[in-house]
């Protein structure tokens, strides 16, 4: 394509016409990636954490979320995103021998869940700090249940290319900072896809169905759905249940007014919900005989609990808040929260799937992304549910800007605006990966038989199978398939010598823990 000759976002242009595009490669791709695990029985597993994997508090690559049977595989960030699917692939051939007689789920919605008490809550030590992540998750059972804390996804993670900013920054003359305009330039990226974010859910979403297991501890909420079998519940054109309002259905989350327009709105919306009492949790308490049962009784207990589709996202050091770390040095990347495991690829992810995501992402920040009103957030969430739920249904309406519109036009637009971006990313590259992985979902608008949500009911009605027989068949084929491939020899011992370090580190934090816990709490959330 010649796109000299097509109508370009401003900064796109200014790029090309500056032979400065080559930047847009540079970016850093990183990805985590939850399973739960089972046993051979396909029940979620009832074991600890597996020593031979290290300490869950302090490893950087392998650790636990928010269950002690919830792995949480993370790689580091690499520009060339083939190597960070390689460093998933290794993380997954190094857990799979220690597992035993257990194998990670393949699929998002969790089975062999037999109520809440089943799903046994993260254990991470004896320090302050390990107490701190334990009683956080006591508190999200409290407020949420359990069942639903036991649902894996992958997250995304991007950074833009650092290189691309000063270029930017020198395009519109900015007067400010460097660091406030990288932060605008962000928030900027996530509006775009808090608009159009419901596309993720329609290509990739792979949580159609669901074990009627899961609702043993909420039955009320299985007269939402219709009858898959005499085991399984679904809505015949959803797309993700994952990220529908099964899920955290909390009236106190969906009436808080975060501010996207701005990294000091951001901070200062998010910090106000953490220091706003909420009664309906002062009324469980927090301490109980005792006993903690929550962090505090405000609307959040820390930054993590607010569930969004994306977060801003910096380093925060030790003990550090993730607000204030924001505050202090800016947003370093963002973390993409809204993808399904993909329970055809062993590693819940396929290349083409992370390639079209860092394109998605480029054009959500190279595009215009006006300021967001209150009534827009609102929409855009309602038009992510309705794709969640119906999202294959022929015909479905979205509201854009106001403006009802075709789910597939909407879709076929976004993708047309991709194409050069696609395009200059393919550039020095011979097989044009970017461009492919664009082709792959155009045809799955044209054809919603092809997203990963049909073909999932597909299979299961051709085999007759029940959505659990499905997941843990499916989960077997990938425990074979990782236990065929052993690690090389030098890359097993690097994964040993941090399992140990990672042990060592968390001997080493609770021998040096002074403070009491009640002082400890004190003084973190008294950050500023």
């Amino acid at each position: 394509m010649n796109i000299q000759n097509i109508a370009l976002p401003k900064r796109l242009r200014y790029l090309l016409d500056n032979n400065l595009h080559h930047l847009l490669q540079l970016g850093l791709k990183g990805i985590e990636k939850e399973s739960l695990r089972i046993d051979r029985r396909g029940a979620i597993a009832q074991t600890p954490h597996p020593k031979a994997l290290g300490s869950a508090l302090t490893h950087p690559y392998i650790t636990t979320d928010y269950s002690e049977a919830l792995l949480e595989f993370i790689t580091p960030p690499f520009a060339d995103v083939k190597q960070t699917l390689s460093y998933m692939h290794q993380i997954h051939q190094f857990v799979y021998p220690e597992l035993g007689e257990e194998m990670l789920l393949a699929t998002s919605m969790p089975c062999g869940i037999d109520g809440d008490l089943s799903v046994p809550i993260a254990q991470y030590g004896s320090s302050n700090v390990g107490k701190m992540k334990h009683i956080y998750r006591k508190g999200l059972w409290h407020r949420y249940g359990r069942t639903m804390q036991a649902i894996a996804g992958i997250h995304f993670n991007y950074s833009v290319p650092q290189s691309l900013w000063p270029t930017l920054h020198r395009q519109v003359g900015n007067p400010g900072s460097l660091q406030s305009f990288i932060a605008d330039g962000y928030f900027g990226l996530i509006r775009n896809f808090q608009r159009q974010g419901w596309l993720m859910l329609y290509l990739f979403g792979a949580s159609p169905a669901i074990c009627k297991s899961f609702f043993k501890s909420r039955p009320h909420l299985m007269a939402e759905f219709e009858e898959f079998d005499p085991h399984t519940l679904y809505h015949p054109y959803a797309t993700s249940l994952r990220m529908s309002d099964i899920g955290y259905k909390s009236k106190n989350q969906a009436g808080l007014k975060i501010d996207y327009n701005s990294l000091d709105g951001y901070v200062e919306s998010l910090s106000a919900a953490i220091n706003t009492p909420y009664p309906d949790y002062e009324k469980i308490g927090v301490k109980l005989n005792g006993e903690y049962q929550q962090l505090n009784a405000n609307l959040l207990q820390i930054e993590n609990e607010f569930y969004s589709t994306m977060r801003p996202k910096q380093i925060a050091e030790s003990g550090e808040k993730p607000t204030l770390a924001l505050k202090r040095r800016g947003v370093l990347y963002v973390e993409m929260r809204s993808l399904d495991l993909n329970l055809f690829n062993p590693i819940g992810i396929e290349e083409s799937t992370a390639r079209f995501i860092e394109a998605f992402l480029l054009s959500c920040l190279l595009h215009d992304s006006p300021p967001q009103a209150m009534e827009e957030f609102q929409i855009n969430n309602s038009n992510q549910l309705l794709v969640a739920n119906q999202g294959r249904k022929p015909g479905l309406q979205l509201n854009k800007n106001g403006q009802t519109i075709d789910l597939k036009t909407w879709a076929h637009e976004i993708l047309d605006a991709m194409q050069p971006i696609c395009a200059l990313l393919d550039q020095g590259s011979l097989d044009k990966p970017y461009q492919l992985a664009l082709q792959q979902q155009q045809a799955k608008v044209d054809n919603p038989a092809l997203t990963p949500s049909a073909h999932i009911l597909a299979c299961m009605s051709q085999n007759s199978q029940e959505f659990g027989c499905f997941a843990s068949n499916t989960s077997a084929l990938h425990k074979h398939y990782f236990l065929a491939q052993p690690l090389d020899s030098q890359v097993q011992q690097q994964f040993i010598d941090m399992a140990a370090a990672s042990r060592q580190k968390q001997a080493d934090i609770e021998a040096a823990d002074t403070l009491s816990f009640d002082d400890f709490l004190t003084r973190y959330f008294s950050q500023s």
